[in-house]
């Protein structure tokens, strides 16, 4: 297959979705698209320097040659109290993403995260683990909304993350010992599967038949070993630069045999740049651009 038509690129490279305010003030939604597509990126991922209008936003997308991979929607389906009112607020998620023509919705639990639990203290930068109550619930509402997704036309794909309650390998273990792998599938992130202790191969082949989703990103070796040791949060870890994209020679993530296992089992699902940066310290276009000339480069090296 041609994987040039299945690389896009995250939002998130220049206005940071993770950390509020981070690039909003440099960027508009056409400047973003209009690098995207001059670099030659097909796909992005829903941002807030995005409309959310979607007449407007299709638009948008159309001008540039640009479509919508998806939506990374976080949840509090732990939170058996909350689960109701949650579901309903996913499901209009579903509805605006089947609009959009997407396929995927990007699924991550906020409760007991260390910055994105509303529940929390903005001050607490702490992961607050789940109960075994907790986790049930939190299984119990991702089948529910799994089967709303597939209703849809869509497939649910869970995002572990780096500062959440499914973070570390012994917890992404767990999340998919617990869920029905015809409902919840699971986002391959290389960063954060190494973040949270996975060696990325190892975890790409222990559960290539659960992936239907790919994020790329890179991590630079000396920083995550200083994040590890400060116990730092990971709010710091992005912006003391923890985060680099494929081809940056500061990151230590050897993309050559990930790449060769997604050509062997013909992977055909979106492939994502999505490296968390500060845009005043990582110029977006930039390092899209290493990244896409990476990714070109070695999959034809693979291919060939």
């Amino acid at each position: 297959m041609n994987y040039s038509d299945k690389i896009g690129i995250a939002p998130i490279s220049w206005v940071n979705d993770d950390i509020p305010g981070l690039g909003d003030d440099l960027y508009t939604a056409d400047q973003v698209l209009a690098e995207m597509a001059s670099l030659g990126y097909v796909a992005t991922e829903m941002g807030r320097v995005f409309s959310q209008d979607p007449a407007g936003f299709k638009g948008k997308l159309e001008k540039h040659g640009i479509q919508l991979a998806s939506k990374f929607v976080g949840t509090l389906f732990s939170d058996a109290n909350r689960l109701e009112a949650e579901l309903h607020s996913f499901s209009e998620w579903v509805d605006y993403l089947k609009d959009m023509g997407s396929q995927y919705v990007i699924v991550c639990e906020m409760g007991g995260s260390m910055h994105w639990d509303p529940r929390r203290s903005s001050d607490d930068r702490t992961i607050q683990a789940l109960n075994d109550q907790e986790w049930q619930t939190l299984v119990d509402g991702l089948h529910r909304a799994a089967k709303m997704s597939r209703a849809n036309g869509l497939q649910l794909v869970y995002h572990p993350h780096a500062g959440t309650v499914v973070e570390t390998a012994d917890e992404v273990d767990r999340l998919m010992a617990s869920t029905d792998p015809e409902l919840v599938h699971l986002l391959y992130d290389t960063g954060h599967a190494l973040y949270g202790g996975y060696d990325p191969l190892e975890q790409l082949i222990q559960y290539y038949d659960r992936i239907q989703y790919v994020h790329l990103k890179n991590i630079r070796k000396d920083v995550l070993d200083r994040v590890r040791k400060e116990n730092m949060d990971f709010r710091s870890s992005v912006l003391s630069g923890l985060f680099t994209v494929p081809g940056d020679e500061e990151g230590c993530i050897d993309f050559v045999p990930i790449f060769n296992e997604l050509v062997r089992r013909n992977y055909d699902g979106w492939i994502v740049v999505e490296a968390e940066q500060d845009p005043a310290k990582a110029h977006p276009y930039t390092y899209a651009k290493m990244a896409k000339e990476y990714i070109d480069s070695t999959f034809s090296m693979v291919m060939n």
